[in-house]
């Protein structure tokens, strides 16, 4: 029955309780058929057979009456009047018997006919005797005869006449038995029939009902724990109808609700741990983005600082080259003019120790150089891939730093030799022409150092005008990562907010571990 269709399942009950109703129709009907033909034989047959024997008894008694009427009568004319009532009477009654012998052929009706017909003939025979009599003139011989022989015979033949109405009675009683009887088992095969009707139509509605109803209870179970949230129920199915395909299509929803709603969860889990790690990450990355800008800034000032050190550096060198061309020149002169060495060595220890004072400027820019593109290369270390750029700048820097450094020591020893020289030429004046020879070699090579700084000072100047544009960029960038970074952080917390809510959303289904099986 579970394997059954719905609608051949109802179709077969419907089929069943109308096979049964047909059943009682026919029953019925066949029922009815047989009390009718009967009732219809009975009336046709019987019940004409007792009117017609009933109506030839009346005959008898009324043609009794007349014949002793006739023979007691004195008067001629009552005679003729008796004898014409008589004569009406025995017509009829022939038709009566012509009747009963077309309808009467077999039985004890026919033996009962038949004892009528002799006493009939015995009757007529001896009515027609005594009257003759009686129209002889021998009223006396009629009414002897009249009393004892006609009188006996009518008697017999009314006997016998209510003998023949008397059984066609009896038949018309067991006829109607006979129908009361069918009447009565048609009647208890019909309650039979319909009690029977009844039962099996209770039944085939109960399994029918229980069929239908407890798997829709079920579906209605599933559903309703479905739509409550608990999805870790699983419909068993074990039957093939519309309600096994119900229960079947229920089953396959729940299982991918259940598996969606499970993937979804981890899927919102994670997506929640993730970007929980995010802000988490932003954050720090802002915190970062925040120091490596502050050290951008501190850097940026740094490089302004030592932009205008480098500058002030340039226009030392340039002073400093213009008094190695001027003491070249004096040195050139010093062989004419011997008679101004005195002058000129205490204008050159002047300027030698201005020199000297120079170069310890020089010396210390080109040490803060060192250190500044120290630091810068630190930092580009730090910044990655984007400070790259920046960190080869700073190795030009430090190395031209170092080289600064390097010619400086090596000017301030020539210097503090020129000085040991000028105090020296004061004592050896006779020495001035090989002296100054030597002071205008000197003065030449401070020239070319001095140049070589001056154009080392001019590199330094722009290497640092080009770091100082890459750390302007890279303040940019970092600028617009911290921009980014903020973005990234609010995005973040939206994600995370959204996480927490889609969580919250699937919190409401109970997924109870594995699938709970549920039999439909």
């Amino acid at each position: 029955m579970k394997n059954m269709r719905i609608g051949t399942r109802l179709a077969l009950g419907f089929a069943t309780v109308l096979a049964l109703l047909l059943l009682m129709t026919a029953i019925g009907v066949w029922r009815l058929q047989d009390i009718g033909g009967r009732t219809a034989d009975m009336i046709a047959s019987d019940l004409v057979k007792e009117r017609l024997a009933v109506d030839w008894a009346s005959n008898i008694e009324a043609n009794g009456v007349r014949t002793i009427a006739l023979i007691k009568s004195p008067v001629a004319a009552d005679q003729q009047y008796f004898k014409q009532q008589l004569d009406g009477t025995i017509a009829s009654t022939s038709a009566i018997q012509k009747k009963l012998e077309e309808v009467i052929t077999s039985g004890e009706s026919l033996r009962l006919l038949k004892a009528v017909l002799e006493q009939r003939k015995i009757y007529n025979d001896l009515r027609n005797e005594i009257i003759k009599v009686k129209q002889s003139g021998d009223e006396a011989g009629a009414l002897a005869a009249m009393e004892s022989k006609l009188l006996p015979a009518v008697k017999e033949y009314s006997v016998r006449v209510t003998a023949l109405a008397m059984h066609q009675r009896t038949s018309i009683n067991q006829s109607a038995e006979i129908v009361d009887a069918q009447y009565r088992s048609g009647r208890a095969i019909l309650i039979s029939v319909g009690v029977l009707a009844l039962v099996v139509g209770v039944f085939l509605s109960w399994r029918l009902s229980e069929g239908i109803t407890k798997p829709l209870a079920r579906a209605v179970h599933a559903t309703s724990a479905v739509a409550a949230g608990q999805l870790g129920t699983r419909v068993d199915v074990d039957r093939k109808d519309e309600i096994g395909q119900l229960l079947q299509g229920l089953r396959g929803m729940t299982e991918n609700l259940f598996n969606t709603v499970r993937e979804v969860r981890t899927g919102a889990e994670t997506i929640a741990t993730a970007s929980t790690e995010i802000a988490s990450g932003n954050l720090d990355l802002s915190s970062r983005t925040e120091q490596q800008a502050g050290s951008l800034e501190e850097t940026a000032s740094a490089l302004e600082q030592l932009t205008s050190t480098v500058a002030q550096n340039a226009a030392n060198a340039r002073q400093a080259n213009e008094l190695a061309v001027s003491a070249s020149s004096v040195a050139s002169e010093g062989g004419a003019i011997v008679d101004r060495v005195v002058q000129t060595m205490q204008a050159i220890n002047g300027s030698s120790n201005r020199i000297v004072d120079i170069i310890s400027v020089i010396d210390g820019i080109a040490f803060q150089t060192n250190i500044l593109a120290l630091n810068a290369a630190v930092e580009a270390a730090r910044a990655g891939e984007q400070g790259r750029g920046f960190a080869v700048v700073a190795s030009e820097v430090r190395s031209l730093a170092q080289r600064s450094a390097s010619a400086a020591r090596e000017i301030k020893i020539l210097i503090g030799d020129s000085v040991e020289n000028v105090e020296s030429g004061s004592q050896l004046v006779e020495q001035a022409g090989k002296t100054m020879t030597d002071i205008v070699g000197s003065v030449k090579r401070l020239s070319d150092i001095v140049a070589e700084i001056s154009e080392a000072t001019q590199e330094q100047s722009t290497g640092i005008s080009e770091v100082n544009r890459a750390i302007n960029q890279m303040d940019q960038v970092t600028q617009q990562n911290a921009a980014l970074v903020e973005q990234a952080a609010a995005a973040a917390d939206a994600l995370q907010n959204q996480a927490a809510h889609l969580t919250q959303v699937v919190g409401m289904f109970n997924l109870g571990g594995e699938l709970r099986t549920v039999q439909a």
